[in-house]
């Protein structure tokens, strides 16, 4: 299957950095447990620059990133004439021959093992070798490539890493003004309870009332509990990303004016161009590709040279006690050329094929599910952001409505199933507006994150 041209596709796509990024304002998020009130502003910056120091799949992300690029130096400098310094003594034993006077033997310079030069043999020499091959050069393409794969994998990781933060650091902002919306609830519950305990002591009207803004009362206390306990528990999970110690005491800082949303063009563009995964599944069709190179590159010859300098003598000097002089060099070249190996590199070619082929798959794949993801993202962010205003004017609606309702229960013209249902339809308006933020700033950061610039 043929992957789609990339300059088309970036053409027909094309989007540059949303000019939405979630900066934060300076109003401090109501405290859930009871961080110090001292305790240090943390925006989404210093949360990302904190979760990089403490996840531990971004810093093996890292530590596979820096690897690669190693691998690329080695490979570079296996290109190179290896030079070693060889020190070696040798004996072995002498033969011996048998004397005129009898039996008795004597031992000779001629060694026992025909295969060695002398009894006593000192080696001492510099030894220069290299190997040229296709698959040496190669190694060094495709060590490029696998590094190029391993650092578009560590902008996927960071990336990722990103995501969470944000997912936690907006969750847990939401958390917080949740409370804020239910001690509201139980202070409004609260009055109101007052309020009918003393009509029905003017006798204005029945201790039902009475019994219904209690249970209201109670219901309002155990919301504002739970909207404790899930801010707690969203402050912990971001705490665990970001600090070394869950039990670090941190404000955040409140979400600020929704920001405006790039045209849809802009980010298509920038995505194209900096979205990790696609560079990825390119890095890995180029070393698939390069792997079949370097299976073909078996039925080529090698050529090893070799270059000694130095003694390789009876004796540890540079002079034999003749006057010899000892110091020479000697030189090799080789020339190994494959005959027959039983297809093995045959069928090596045709495995490193289908991988390649696989990896053409990969790439098409990636390039749709980034149209799509796009598409979505950019409908999602489109939809919250218009929302915002509607679940603005819903709160302010639901405000008006309890405060004509209160007025018409005070005049005995509603009943208190109307004051409870009005004061219902704000906190449930209320919480919708915290959870419409939330959902636009963070499908927001996910566009920002499509297109690199967060």
């Amino acid at each position: 299957m043929d992957h789609i041209d990339l300059s088309q596709w970036a053409q027909a796509l094309c989007i540059a950095p949303a000019t939405v990024s979630p900066q934060s304002a300076s109003v401090t998020a109501q405290p859930t447990s009871s961080p110090a009130a001292d305790a240090g502003k943390l925006s989404l910056e210093d949360a990302i620059a904190h979760a990089k120091s403490n996840e531990p799949a971004f810093a093996a992300a890292v530590a596979a990133s820096k690897t690669a690029a190693l691998d690329r130096s080695l490979a570079r400098a296996a290109l190179l004439p290896g030079i070693v310094y060889h020190n070696q003594y040798v004996y072995t034993q002498p033969a011996h021959t048998p004397t005129k006077s009898g039996n008795a033997s004597a031992a000779s310079t001629t060694p026992r093992f025909i295969a060695n030069n002398t009894v006593h043999e000192y080696t001492s020499q510099g030894v220069v070798t290299e190997t040229i091959g296709l698959q040496q050069m190669t190694a060094v393409s495709h060590a490029s490539a696998a590094a190029a794969v391993a650092e578009a994998q560590l902008e996927i990781a960071r990336r990722g890493l990103v995501a969470a933060v944000v997912g936690l650091y907006y969750g847990s902002l939401a958390a917080d003004h949740k409370v804020a919306v239910a001690q509201r609830a139980l202070q409004e519950a609260s009055d109101f309870a007052a309020l009918t305990q003393h009509r029905e002591d003017a006798r204005e009207v029945a201790h039902a009332d009475v019994v219904k803004a209690q249970l209201t009362l109670h219901q309002r206390q155990r919301d504002l509990d739970d909207a404790r306990l899930q801010s707690d528990k969203a402050r912990l999970e971001l705490a665990v990303l970001v600090y070394p110690d869950p039990h670090t005491a941190f404000a955040l800082n409140d979400f600020s004016a929704p920001s405006p949303l790039a045209a849809k063009e802009e980010i298509q563009a920038a995505a194209a161009r900096q979205n990790p995964e696609l560079r990825s599944a390119l890095a890995s069709l180029r070393v698939s590709s390069l792997d079949v190179t370097a299976a073909r590159a078996a039925y080529l010859p090698d050529l090893s040279m070799n270059f000694n300098y130095g003694i390789d003598a009876a004796q540890f000097a540079i002079h034999a006690p003749d006057g010899t002089r000892n110091l020479g060099y000697s030189a090799t070249a080789t020339l190994d050329i494959p005959v027959w190996d039983w297809f093995s590199t045959h069928d090596r070619i045709k495995q490193k094929i289908a991988m390649r082929d696989s990896a053409k798959v990969q790439l098409t794949a990636t390039q749709k599910h980034l149209i799509a993801q796009l598409d979505e993202s950019y409908a999602e962010t489109t939809v919250a952001r218009d929302q915002l205003l509607s679940l603005d004017q819903s709160v302010d609606m639901a405000k008006e409505s309890l405060r004509l309702t209160n007025l018409r229960y005070k005049a005995g013209e509603s009943t208190v199933l109307e004051v409870v249902d009005a004061q219902s339809s704000l906190t449930t308006a209320e919480t919708a507006r915290e959870d419409g933020i939330v959902r636009y700033q963070s499908a927001l950061a996910n566009l920002q994150i499509l297109t690199g610039t967060l």
